[in-house]
Order: structure tokens, then sequence, then C-alpha cells
């Protein structure tokens, strides 16, 4: 593939990442993938290896409430809002080496880039944060809910889902943070602080492996509707004795639904509408099922993501008109359950625009992405900092040890994260 000639890192800052990728897989590498526990020994332990090789460079570190490593080259000028950048450390159990990683050693490369030059007038801030991932407690973007006042305390209670010894309180107290100031909802980080943020991350799906891509630019980050809890409700029978006008079959009712809403998602796609829908547990109970039973109840989990809130409301008015006719022509309930919300966040149209005229002038190939996995780069964007994010092209998805990311194109997306990082101040402002 031809790229011009694409933005460069300095030899020894390519080697650097070449070697901090290597050492975060050989000291986390549990047999089969890569396990950092938000909140666990061994986030924390990846986090220090990067604030030791912060403060051998001269750069300033600190930890805040939330024991989130905030790395710091300082500007001349203290008036001017900060640039910043992150990402985050912890996995998900037996996952991949780049998920999350790759953005911190990004931003880590551009903080050490520019400390070589003369002293930027504006700060520059690495964030490295806390368990973004929901796989240990349930919850994600907990270090950047926290910076801005958003931990809901609710969440201290939250057992670890895993083995279920500790709970997050647990959990954070013993790697440092101060529990009572983040439960009170105290922000630690003033937004109005920031000129912008600007997050790397691999991708996760297989768009821009199937385009031949090296970067992506992200347009947004899709918010969702959960309901993990829902159920098909009908009656139990004998298989053999009940005719089919007389039924009411679970699973059929459950995957009538199921198919109308696929109906709904494709009529919305053609339509031009940004959607993906989900039925990730789809099962009835082992300890009742049986061949010879018409199953009289199905379990199921339901999501739908989008990148704009309007169609997250759309559909579900129709899942919901959806269930109201299953339940008139099968006599079968759809009871959707408890709903968890997350909202999009729509990425700074200035700084995508910035970031489009970096790949141009470099002619890096790079297509305008929306993602469908969520980051913490969504809240920064929601509590009003000016937010952009980076995608490098990844084999084999995400959240398993496959992950396949090359360190050429890596590179490419490291030098596009610190030419916005430098730059994105001049074009928000």
């Amino acid at each position: 593939m031809q790229m011009g000639q694409p933005l460069a890192v300095a030899p020894d800052l390519a080697d650097l990442a070449r070697d901090l990728f290597a050492a975060l897989r050989a000291a986390h590498h549990d047999g089969i993938g890569i396990t950092r526990e938000t909140y666990g020994d061994g986030e924390t332990a990846a986090m220090r290896r990067i604030e030791a090789i912060a403060r051998e460079a001269g750069l300033d570190c600190a930890w805040d409430a939330a024991a989130n490593l905030r790395v710091t080259l300082r500007g001349t000028d203290p008036s001017l809002p900060a640039a910043a950048c992150g990402s985050h450390l912890d996995s998900v159990p037996q996952g991949g080496n780049y998920d999350g990683a790759a953005g911190v050693i990004a931003g880590l490369l551009a903080l050490l880039h520019a400390a070589r030059g003369p002293q930027p007038a504006r700060t520059l801030h690495l964030f490295v944060l806390r368990g973004e991932e929901s796989a240990w407690y349930g919850r994600p973007y907990l270090g950047s809910s926290a910076l801005f006042g958003q931990f809901d305390p609710a969440w201290m209670d939250l057992p670890n889902l895993r083995d279920r010894t500790m709970t997050l309180r647990q959990a954070m107290a013993r790697e440092g943070a101060d529990t009572d100031t983040v439960a009170a909802r105290r922000p630690l980080l003033d937004p109005a602080s920031l000129s912008h943020f600007v997050e790397l991350h691999i991708e996760q799906g297989p768009v821009m492996v199937a385009r031949r891509v090296p970067v992506g630019l992200v347009s947004g980050i899709r918010g969702n509707h959960r309901h993990p809890e829902a159920r098909a409700l009908g009656e139990a029978a004998h298989s053999g004795a009940v005719p089919r006008w007389l039924r009411r079959d679970a699973v059929l009712g459950a995957a009538d639904f199921a198919m109308r809403l696929d109906a709904s998602w494709r009529t919305l796609l053609e339509r031009g509408e940004d959607l993906v829908m989900t039925f990730g547990i789809f099962a009835t109970d082992p300890r009742e099922h049986a061949m010879t039973r018409v199953p009289g109840e199905v379990r199921f989990t339901l999501e739908w993501r989008s990148e704009s809130e309007a169609t997250l409301d759309a559909f579900g008015a129709l899942a919901a008109a959806e269930a109201e006719e299953i339940a008139r022509e099968r006599g079968v309930r759809i009871a959707l359950g408890p709903g968890v919300r997350t909202p999009p966040a729509a990425m700074d149209k200035r700084l995508l625009a910035l970031s489009r005229r970096i790949c141009q002038a470099a002619r890096i190939p790079h297509e305008v992405v929306a993602s469908g996995a969520g980051h913490d780069a969504a809240i920064f964007a929601n509590a009003s900092v000016p937010s952009a994010m980076v995608f490098v092209r990844n084999e084999h998805g995400s959240h398993n040890p496959r992950e396949a990311m090359e360190l050429d194109d890596f590179l490419v997306g490291a030098a596009v994260l610190r030419d916005i990082l430098l730059q994105g101040a001049e074009v928000v402002r």
C-alpha cells in the first residue's frame, strides 16, 4: 500500500512503543490472553510502568482521587487551557494486548516528542484512566466518570463479577483511590481547563481491515439502550397435547420479536439511519426445559446502538409496538425489564476536519467511521470537552487474545494523534 510520506515518529520512540507493547504482554499474559483487572494489581503495575518512563523523561506525574494517572508536560502559559489525550490500561479477562494500551502509549509518545522541542505555550496532559472496561464490575468508564463528578456512589457496592470476593469500593481503596471523594461526586477536573481531548484506539470491528485503510477518524461514539433482563412470557405445555392455535410458545414469541426487530433494523439502515442491534443472550431455563415441553419462558438480552439519540428512541418505540403485536397474536408477553441508557457522543466536527487535513497532507489512506464500541472519549465529549478519536486498523476484532495491530499502522495513527493534540486548540478556540 502506498501511503506517500507518512508522518514521522522518531526511531527511538518507535522502539520504545515496540518494547512497551512487548513488556505489557509479558507481564500480563495469563496463558491465553491479556488480563489486567479494573482496579487490580495488573492495571496498577501497567500504570506504574508508564509513570516510570514519564518521570525519567522529566515529565510531571500525579495520581488523582480516583487513582487515575496524569502525565504532564508543562507549558509556558498556564492561563491557556491544556490539550489532553489518554486512554485506559485495564482489559477484559483473556483479552488482547492493544485495547486501551495503544492509546496510552500513543499519548506517551506525543508528550515525549513535544518535550524534545521548545517548551510549548500550552500544557499537555496524558490521562491514564482507570476502569474503562465493564467486564469486572458491570460499569464502564469508572475513572473518566470520576474526573467529571459523574461517578454514581451506588457503584461503590458493586461486586467483582468474576469472583464476588470484593466490592468496587474495596478494590479502589486497595489501589490508592480516595473513595469518599469519588462517591461524593466531587469533580476532579474542570472541563473548562482543557482545550480538547483526543484518544487513539484500535478499531474493534472489521471495517478498516476490509477497506484496507490504516487510520480511521471517528465521527461519533454510538450510545446504547440495553435490557439485560428481558423475558418472553407464555405458558408451558405438553408438546404433543396442545395444538398450535392454543399454544403460547415463549420461544416462538421471542423469535418472532427478534425477527420483527431485525426487519425494522434493515428498514432503518435503508433509510440511512445509523443502528446496530443484538440479542446477546437467548435461552430457556435449563432447570425445566425439555424436548417435550412447550417453553413458557425465554430469557434474553437486547441492546441497540446508534450515534443518534432520536434513532435510539425511535427503535425503542418500534420494539414496544412489536411487543404489543406479539402479545395479541401469540399470547406471549414481551417484558423488556429495566433499561440502561448510555447517550451517544459526537466528536467535534472542527477536530474531525483537522484530522482529515492532517491525513490528506501526509497522503495517509483514511476513512471516517462511527465507533460502535464505547470509549472514555465519550465521557469527555459529553462533559463539553471538544474531543476526537483516531482508530488504528486491527485484525480479528477485540476483547479476545487474537487482536493483531501492526506496529507500522500504530505509528501512523500515533503521529496523527500527536498532531491533533498539538494543533487542535487552534481550531476549537
